[in-house]
């Protein structure tokens, strides 16, 4: 298994520069009795991926618990799944938020497969993630998956409205998305399996990101990877081509805990996360998204402020 020493090697010195570069930023609840009677007050780490919305519901579900008093801190964009699954597998860190399809590819090594059933999905992610001492939360009615993206114009000049329309002129398209795109069963894999589609190149660039959406806008690309929720689908025109052939699968927003955790502070912990899913659809996260991404809010502040709003925090009672 030498890989995956070296990858965890990686994951450590990644998460220890990271704890030193995020000692400013990081939250801590306020120093109230620790919930639970008597459990020790433990931090509970709260990493996320290196895309926006992942820090953004990193900071959703890390002051729900600072507002019950739990002890918080926030590492966000820590890097790819590649990077950040292990690390909560490890210990490293205790909580990420994540998506149910992609985070069971990802942990079941491809061997489970998600499916478009959001209830089959979730289910089969609990019981994988069960023999990895992990708990799953209560899914999200919010998903976000992955979405294949052209300009306006490049679908009216081929005809687009489907992935499958592309088997015409991927041979001519060059394909733009995330580094880890060639690897992802979700990814160029997925659409070479179940579309037969072979771009012209890909481009790596990032996950679903500015750099993505510019080689897009300027004709470097003619195709892309973005996601869902992403705010500037809309704002910008762009056409997401349907997945006829039911590529991705459920992608509902899911907290993954680790077990000692959970077991440390009882079932009020896993409670205050279960009450953030329960109120984010996807149209919610996608205006919190807007006001991240388009409106160039902090997510933690426009975590705090929709926090509050659902009487989830009380004023003065989030991240500090």
């Amino acid at each position: 298994m030498p890989q995956m020493r070296s990858l965890m090697r990686g994951t450590c010195l990644a998460l220890a520069t990271a704890c030193v570069a995020c000692t400013a930023s990081a939250g801590r609840a306020p120093p109230a009795p620790a919930p639970g009677g008597g459990a020790s007050r433990a931090v509970v780490t709260v990493g996320s991926f290196n895309f926006p919305e992942s820090v953004l519901l990193a900071y959703l579900y890390s002051g729900a618990l600072a507002g019950k008093g739990y002890p918080v801190r926030v590492l966000p964009g820590l890097g790819t799944r590649e990077l950040v699954d292990p690390a909560l597998m490890a210990g490293l860190v205790q909580l990420v938020p994540e998506y149910t399809g992609s985070a069971l590819e990802f942990a079941s090594l491809g061997r489970v497969h998600a499916t478009a059933s959001v209830a089959t999905t979730a289910r089969a992610l609990a019981r994988s993630m069960a023999g990895r001492r992990l708990v799953t939360g209560r899914p999200a009615a919010a998903q976000d998956g992955n979405a294949i993206v052209v300009t306006g114009a490049t679908a009216a000049r081929y005809h687009l409205r489907t992935i499958s329309d592309l088997a015409r002129v991927a041979g001519r398209l060059v394909f733009g998305g995330p580094p880890e795109c060639p690897e992802r069963p979700y990814c160029l894999p997925g659409l070479r399996r179940v579309y037969g589609l072979r771009f012209r190149q890909f481009v790596p660039l990032d996950a679903g990101g500015p750099l993505t959406r510019q080689a897009l806008a300027a004709g470097d690309i003619g195709a892309a990877l973005l996601f869902t929720t992403d705010p500037a689908i809309r704002a910008r025109h762009l056409v997401i081509l349907a997945d006829n052939r039911h590529l991705q699968p459920a992608e509902n927003v899911v907290p993954l805990l680790q077990r000692a955790t959970a077991d440390r502070y009882g079932p009020r912990l896993l409670a205050a996360l279960n009450a953030v899913s329960a109120r984010l659809s996807t149209a919610v996260l996608a205006e919190l998204d807007a006001q991240v991404q388009l409106g160039g809010r902090a997510p933690r502040a426009v975590a705090e402020k929709w926090l509050q709003a659902q009487g989830l925090v009380a004023a003065g009672r989030g991240l500090r």
